[in-house]
């Protein structure tokens, strides 16, 4: 078990494709591998935010679990249902799976333990995810092309970036003025 676990977990490291195409890696346990993964994603950025500024452990990994439902939603709703390539029929279950998969490169944070290492490994481990999704996504959705691979994931990637700041902002302004010093 911790072998298959190991063997996807290095498999999304170097971007092969064959991790998506591979039904084995996609079955029971398939699904708790990748929360397992999206998990450790998060305590891994956790620890590294953590020599800048501190931050909670448990809360990262609950955003962790949020984020990783939404990348699958919209990658699943724009990719499936907006735009498919032709007449697929794709299980949410596996996008979720692929989408946590993909996230592995996110692990290497827990090599960022010093702070000037932490905007170096954090851009380079976030790249590097954004690489092994648009791989993934053009795997599991038989896509013919990279481009439209890309324009799902920068498409979801815009929509979270949007939600995130309309939530962030929001909360701003409900911080009352006097509070403020």
């Amino acid at each position: 078990m911790f072998a298959q676990f190991l063997d996807i977990f290095f498999k999304s490291l170097k971007l092969d494709r064959n991790l998506y195409k591979d039904p084995k890696y996609f079955g029971e346990a398939g699904i708790y591998f990748a929360g397992l993964i999206m998990i450790l994603d998060g305590i891994a950025g956790a620890v590294a935010a953590n020599s800048v500024v501190k931050t909670s452990i448990s809360m990262a990994g609950l955003t962790a679990i949020l984020t990783w439902l939404m990348w699958s939603i919209f990658i699943y709703v724009i990719g499936v249902k907006i735009f498919p390539e032709k007449d697929i029929k794709i299980p949410f279950k596996k996008v979720l799976t692929a989408v946590g998969y993909a996230h592995a490169p996110g692990l290497l944070r827990f090599f960022a333990v010093t702070p000037d290492l932490v905007l170096l490994i954090v851009f380079l481990t976030q790249f590097w995810i954004f690489a092994s999704l648009i791989i993934s996504t053009k795997q599991i959705l038989n896509l013919k092309s990279n481009f439209k691979a890309f324009g799902i994931i920068f498409l979801s990637f815009l929509i979270i970036v949007f939600l995130s700041l309309s939530f962030l902002m929001s909360r701003m302004n409900s911080i009352p003025l006097s509070n403020i010093s």
